[in-house]
């Protein structure tokens, strides 16, 4: 089942010192329980793609739906969780009340929003840590937190920019590990923004490749590794193959400029 299909997007951002051509002519299917993606130097529009699922940036042209409806109708129907590259957690409220936030807003029982906060909280692997502040927990248990954030309201889309970016790398490939088994468990259809080569073949089930400015897609590789993937099966041939074209795909992104 499709969840989201972009057909030839353009976006145009108008500036002082003339138009931005952030997106030019993508176009993309997205099915339920994929895991994609977004590959590409800084400035291709990696970010810019995942703003306009959100209905946080309007495209200036061609078509983009989410669930068949617009991004906005999504919106509004709840559709996604959006995690950000920085926790945005705040200081004075405690990792439980945080997560409750959206519920608040969504005008939940407080017995609902506990009861769902105690179960993402399990799910990120975070038990026991609701009554902590965000400055008593790590880096990695701060983004954790985000993403437990982003899943208390249970869409069925989680849009990650990249999430583990600030993260050292031992800290990252263990959420990495732990992300994995939670697209396992929830059978979200996921859309994860990278910079990472290794980050970007190791999660997904498609990585979708984007040249510099204006954004184009230059290749979609659909991954043959199997849904179990322990660290180690980055050192595979098979790893290592996937791992080359995503080189070459950026390689040839800028060659194009």
């Amino acid at each position: 089942m499709t969840v989201i299909q972009a057909s030839n997007l353009d976006l145009t951002f108008q500036t002082n010192d003339g138009p931005v051509h952030a997106l030019r002519d993508v176009s993309l299917t997205i099915d339920k329980g994929d895991f994609v993606s977004f590959i590409g130097p800084s400035g291709c529009g990696k970010t810019t793609f995942l703003r306009c699922i959100a209905a946080l940036e309007q495209p200036t042209g061609g078509t983009l739906t989410v669930n068949g409806v617009s991004p906005e109708e999504a919106r509004r129907a709840r559709a996604y969780g959006y995690v950000f590259q920085a926790a945005g957690l705040y200081p004075w409220r405690t990792i439980a009340k945080s997560i409750k936030l959206p519920l608040e807003i969504m005008g939940y029982s407080k017995e609902e929003q506990t009861r769902r906060a105690e179960e993402v909280l399990k799910l990120v692997d975070l038990e026991g840590f609701g009554g902590k502040y965000p400055w008593q927990l790590s880096g990695g248990m701060q983004q954790r937190a985000s993403i437990a954030r982003a899943l208390s309201f249970d869409a069925d889309i989680l849009l990650m920019d990249e999430p583990f970016g600030a993260l050292d790398e031992i800290v990252r490939d263990h959420l990495n590990e732990q992300l994995l088994k939670l697209w396992a468990r929830t059978d979200k259809t996921i859309g994860f923004v990278t910079h990472s080569i290794p980050e970007a073949v190791y999660l997904s089930t498609k990585i979708v490749v984007m040249s510099p400015r204006p954004g184009r897609i230059t290749d979609v590789i659909e991954s043959p590794l199997p849904k179990e993937r322990p660290l180690e099966i980055r050192d595979t041939p098979e790893f290592i193959e996937i791992a080359h074209r995503v080189r070459e795909g950026l390689r040839a992104g800028h060659g194009d400029e």
